[in-house]
């Protein structure tokens, strides 16, 4: 955790860019590089959607959430994906479970 999820990419270019994009990202982010999870999804598109990267991570500064997009941004256009949608959704550690539990109750323990 966190998530970061590519929508119309071909496999091969996210295989290409993703260990620059993981270690920029555990640095802008202040996570352990292990923690970072690059999934491609896999979707029918029923009406004309643009690419996309959804990010599913814990609350950080505007700042990082600026250089974490900017970052993402220049990676990917000069592989010709320079119009991406990048956005951000926010999990709360109350909210997000392992082992059955909480995250937070879990950090408590």
């Amino acid at each position: 955790m966190p998530f970061l999820r590519f929508k119309g990419f071909e496999k091969e270019l996210l295989r290409t860019v993703s260990p620059e994009i993981i270690d920029e990202f555990a640095r802008i982010a202040e996570v352990a590089k292990e923690k970072v999870k690059i999934e491609l999804l896999l979707v029918e598109q029923i009406t004309n959607s643009p690419y996309s990267v959804e990010i599913l991570m814990f609350e950080r500064e505007q700042r990082q959430y600026d250089a974490i997009a900017q970052m993402i941004h220049q990676i990917l256009k000069p592989h010709g994906f320079e119009n991406t949608h990048i956005f951000f959704i926010l999990l709360s550690p109350s909210l997000y479970y392992k082992e059955g539990l909480p995250l937070q109750a879990k950090t408590m323990r």
